[in-house]
């Protein structure tokens, strides 16, 4: 297939600006929360499971900061005096938060309801036939949350890495750097688990272990700024859970983008090859 230049690509098929607000990535974690928010069939998958696991975790998060918060607090004042120290052992709390409840809600397998969020959204945006590869559809259906059909063996929306829960204890002690410290941190672990918001994804192009390797390299840093985001949602305390949600919806809508881009230079490549047969130099 003949390359096409830059110049023949329309604006809205070429690759979204880093920083830009239109298709930033960074941004994509917090559509998910309004997309969520404005689209009730989604709802219903947040209530069956979600609701008393959220409790559940923000009732760990109370009794991490009641009874591990000043303790901290008070050994880190040693080292950054009590201004940073109280901003720097929250922070640690946070994250001590943040790994139990990953694994809280690996032992309560809730993965299947990000799954379904994120096969839901991608019906919701036009990407039925994508979803349709890799489970049961009822087209007839009143919403894409009612078309979700039976999953197929070993759909998973991330899959579950002791190395990546290893990785984030490892990395915790870098909130403990003044002023740098956290900030480090969040972007470190983004940079780690970024590309596992866009494992289903990876699944539904049947990608091989190579594919999927190119594909993340080629878009690294974008990866990196929505793991560092979802991250910072995942540290907030007592919506851990919601935003774990909301991020899938998120993740969702960054795949449905690229796939409207890349149907677009589909379409486009075709065009122009056709114009090149017709009018043959």
């Amino acid at each position: 297939m003949e390359r096409v230049p830059s110049s023949n690509i329309p604006p809205s098929v070429r690759a979204p600006r880093l920083l830009g607000l239109h298709g930033a990535t960074w941004l994509y974690p917090l559509k998910g929360i309004v997309y969520f928010l404005r689209h009730r069939f989604l709802w219903p998958l947040f209530h069956a499971r979600m609701l008393p696991i959220a409790l559940l975790s923000a009732f760990i998060y109370a009794l991490l900061f009641f009874f591990i918060y000043l303790p901290q607090v008070a050994f880190l004042a040693i080292f950054h005096g009590w201004a940073g120290a109280w901003i720097n052992g929250a922070f640690l709390v946070l994250g001590e938060g943040a790994a139990i409840v990953a694994l809280l809600f690996e032992a309560f397998f809730v993965d299947e309801t990000q799954v379904d969020i994120f096969d839901a959204v991608l019906i919701k945006t036009g990407n039925k036939d994508l979803v349709g590869t890799a489970r049961l559809l009822h087209r007839e259906a009143p919403d894409p949350v009612n078309m979700l059909g039976k999953l197929s063996v070993g759909a998973v929306y991330a899959p579950f890495s002791f190395r990546q829960i290893v990785e984030f204890i490892v990395l915790l002690p870098l909130t403990l750097v003044p002023v740098i410290g956290a900030p480090l941190f969040l972007v470190l672990t983004g940079y780690r688990g970024g590309p596992f918001h866009h494992w289903r994804y990876f699944q539904l192009r049947d990608f091989t272990k190579s594919e999927r390797k190119e594909f993340i390299a080629r878009r690294k840093i974008r990866y990196t700024m929505f793991g560092t985001t979802a991250l910072i949602l995942q540290l907030i305390p007592f919506f851990s859970m919601f935003f774990l949600v909301t991020t899938a919806a998120g993740s969702a809508l960054w795949a449905a983008d690229m796939e409207r881009r890349r149907k677009l230079l589909s379409e486009r490549v075709v065009h122009v090859e056709e114009e090149y047969h017709d009018n043959p130099v």
